[in-house]
């Protein structure tokens, strides 16, 4: 059956414990009438894809079909959102990318490598830093530009189609702008460094891009690994979406009742992996969410009490602008 080209496909990519989210709108102005738009990318772990048998892919490999990247949005500097979308666009390099720090600071930044590591998560955040760096200089030397969003921008990214930013405040930013270059500025083999990498991976999540999209009647919230926490200062009447991506991978601080009663929303998604690594799908997140009233959908396959999730290699979600919305998982 044709496709109409009207709708927009927003699409939830199997990339285990981790986010890609790919926007796929109707523009006519565009070479074959799509815009194309890439929420993060997933991990870079090797590990992470050795198990495939829910449907797990990384990002790169589903995108490949994709004719080019017309936006990359990086919503924060952590190894599962942010290394899978460096091999993205290294492929499709995009027009513009969208993040929180101001567009030339990578210039500022120098390679850490992770010998300093003690443990799996400094490894991760070390590596995270550096494909940070790594990916505003390939968007730049490709003719690409990069962009900082901020609170209170608004986006017109296709026609119907708008991004409000919700989180993180300029005040927000130039405190995660402070943090890294307190830590770039520490020696890396003294004991500070590693205090001052602990803090900034521990606070990164509240610093996440929150983006709430309209197309036509439908509203959607996409805030990152935020969690119930860092929502503070944003009008309750702007968190209000049909479609709720929960923050940091539906774990227990994933969302409150305070959250979910502003959200309100008709359809939510957790990005949680298929072994609910860390706690992710927390069942008391999954059931506030289910109880208000939401249809819960996920881009792999957790255990979860009511649900059967066939293997996936993605959620898609098809949208219309009178406000029909359908979701299907893709085989």
């Amino acid at each position: 059956m044709k496709q109409d080209t009207t709708e927009l496909r927003l699409t939830f990519i199997n990339v285990g414990y981790g986010e890609a989210i790919l926007i796929d709108a109707p523009d006519a102005a565009r070479p074959d009438g799509r815009f194309y738009a890439l929420i993060d990318g997933g991990s870079a772990a090797d590990s992470e894809f050795a198990d495939r048998t829910s449907g797990r892919i990384r990002a790169e490999e589903y995108l490949a079909p994709l004719p080019r990247l017309d936006l990359a949005v990086s919503t924060h500097i952590h190894e599962d959102h942010l290394c899978g979308l460096l091999r993205v666009c290294r492929d499709h390099p995009p027009s513009v990318l969208r993040q929180t720090l101001p567009p030339g600071f990578y210039r500022s930044l120098h390679p850490l490598g992770d010998a300093s590591a003690r443990n799996l998560s400094e490894r991760n955040f070390l590596a995270a830093l550096d494909d940070y760096r790594k990916l505003c200089a390939l968007v730049e030397q490709h003719g690409g530009c990069i962009e900082q969003s901020l609170a209170g921008d608004t986006l017109t990214l296709a026609p119907g189609l708008t991004a409000e930013v919700l989180a993180p405040s300029g005040a927000h930013a130039d405190a995660l702008t402070a943090s890294m270059q307190e830590l770039y500025r520490t020696p890396q083999g003294v004991p500070e460094f590693r205090e001052k990498l602990d803090a900034l991976d521990a606070s990164m999540n509240n610093f996440s891009l929150i983006l709430r999209l309209t197309f036509g009647k439908t509203r959607i919230l996409l805030p990152g690994d935020t969690n119930r926490a860092g929502y503070g200062g944003i009008p309750p009447e702007k968190l209000a979406a049909d479609i709720f991506k929960v923050g940091h991978h539906g774990q227990l601080d994933g969302a409150d009742a305070a959250l979910v009663n502003a959200v309100r929303p008709r359809f939510s998604v957790c990005c949680a992996s298929s072994d609910r690594r860390y706690n992710s799908a927390h069942p008391d997140t999954m059931r506030l969410l289910k109880d208000s009233g939401a249809e819960l959908y996920f881009s792999d396959c957790p255990p979860v009490d009511g649900q059967s999730i066939p293997p996936h290699r993605a959620l898609e979600f098809t949208i219309c602008a009178d406000g029909a919305s359908s979701a299907r998982y893709l085989p």
